[in-house]
């Protein structure tokens, strides 16, 4: 590992941790030298499973409990990660919900739910982690590609939750860049996660638009979010970062 990534001694709250790209991004942190706490709303084996596997790598983790679409919830895991490990330096927020539907069917609750995991939560979360951080802090959303490019009918909630965090990126780098803490978005584009899988039913109409031929792995997204992370990033803030294979090309 280069010691210049190194983010030994951090502590890192990952919201969405429990699983596919969150749970390879709380790995790859705590591989880093962080101590690492991870949110889920419900599925608390996986949560564990997740922590044991770090702790059995020699790291140190904790599992939380919180719904991101509640904000006390979210404020109350950034309170608990500070006093877990006495700090709190990097706040990686990879929850997220997914629903599809053409917008004349689209409804209402799945419109809210969207909203309040997907943007609402990534705002309270950042209120909540700029409280706390010093000089050195870190805060990472994670989007989509389809914030760039949705190229298939129903999507365009889904889209916009997305691409609001462009906005929110953009605006909180300059917010927070005085107090030493840069902020950033993933893009990542199709990842064979349990939520698109590369063999499940969406895969054959996505693969040809991907110019590498292939579905992204969970632990390829998360190194690019242990770089962002570390000293060597220091000087990236309000980038959005695709990691997509080419889908938006």
């Amino acid at each position: 590992m280069n010691d210049l990534n190194s983010i030994q001694g951090k502590s890192a709250l990952v919201l969405g941790g429990s699983r596919g790209i969150g749970a390879a991004i709380a790995r790859r942190l705590a591989a880093g030298g962080a101590s690492v706490a991870i949110t889920y709303a419900q599925g608390a084996s996986a949560a564990n499973a997740v922590v044991d596997e770090i702790a059995k790598a020699g790291g140190r983790a904790v599992a939380i409990q919180a719904d991101s679409a509640n904000d006390a919830a979210i404020e109350e895991a950034v309170n608990k990660t500070k006093a877990s490990f006495g700090g709190f330096d990097i706040l990686v927020n990879s929850a997220g919900v997914l629903a599809i539907a053409p917008i004349e069917e689209f409804t209402t609750e799945d419109l809210d739910r969207t909203i309040a995991v997907n943007i609402r939560a990534a705002v309270i979360a950042s209120r909540a982690a700029a409280r706390v951080m010093g000089k050195g802090g870190r805060i990472i959303h994670i989007g989509s590609t389809n914030a760039q490019r949705m190229p298939f009918a129903g999507g365009a909630v889904y889209a916009m939750s997305k691409s609001a965090l462009q906005g929110l990126t953009q605006g909180l780098a300059r917010d927070l860049g005085p107090k030493g803490i840069t902020v950033n978005v993933v893009e990542p584009g199709p990842i064979d996660t349990d939520m698109n899988p590369a063999d499940g039913p969406m895969a054959a109409g996505l693969i040809p638009m991907l110019a590498v031929g292939r579905y992204g792995h969970p632990d390829e997204v998360a190194s690019l979010v242990a770089y962002l992370a570390g000293p060597e990033a220091a000087n990236i803030t309000g980038a959005r970062m695709l990691i997509d294979g080419g889908f938006a090309a």
